[in-house]
């Protein structure tokens, strides 16, 4: 789209977060979403990056996501798109441009994402979204203990001759492992 900007960062930037941060609350609910401090811990262990798509002067779309080494995988923790703005074509936008950045910049093999399974209307709509942009949904359905609802996985590959698994457990080691180091004190 004309006038969009793409940025990603691996280091904390407080003027960024503050501009993205209104599009990351609106997004997700309190009990479903990290808090400041924990992001903030998660760049400071070099776990995450935080791109950005902006619309002139205004933040449009923001993702979290982290690398995970052994499944050489990008996880794509949040991506949230400007609640006035949704169905404008900013969240496919910003997703072409993580996956292009995953491929070129980080020679992953693709991305993994979890999606919450209750069939509610929001749910489905979000698994549409990604099915929309190449992602599989797994059957797997995975059970956080510190969390009520449940989660399944969603995994798009970016060479059919090198895929990532299309088993939903094997593609929850890796979000356990991303989730288990953010969330780690360090010492």
């Amino acid at each position: 789209m004309q006038g969009c900007t793409y940025h990603v960062t691996e280091q904390w930037e407080e003027e960024r977060w503050n501009a993205v941060e209104p599009i990351y609350e609106e997004a997700f609910p309190l009990d479903g979403k990290k808090s400041r401090a924990i992001i903030q811990g998660m760049f400071a262990k070099k776990m995450c990056q935080l791109h950005t798509l902006a619309l002139g002067e205004q933040m449009v779309a923001m993702a979290l996501t982290g690398v995970d080494a052994q499944a050489n995988a990008v996880i794509v923790d949040y991506l949230a798109v400007r609640a006035n703005v949704r169905g404008s074509g900013f969240g496919r936008l910003l997703l072409d441009q993580i996956k292009q950045w995953a491929r070129e910049k980080m020679s992953c093999r693709g991305l993994i994402v979890e999606v919450e399974s209750d069939l509610t209307e929001d749910n489905e709509q979000r698994i549409r979204f990604w099915q929309s942009n190449g992602f599989e949904l797994t059957d797997y359905v995975h059970q956080y203990i510190w969390v009520p609802e449940p989660y399944r996985a969603m995994a798009l590959s970016f060479d059919s001759s090198d895929k990532l698994p299309d088993d939903g457990k094997q593609l929850f080691k890796s979000i356990t492992r991303f989730h288990e180091r953010a969330y780690r004190r360090t010492k």
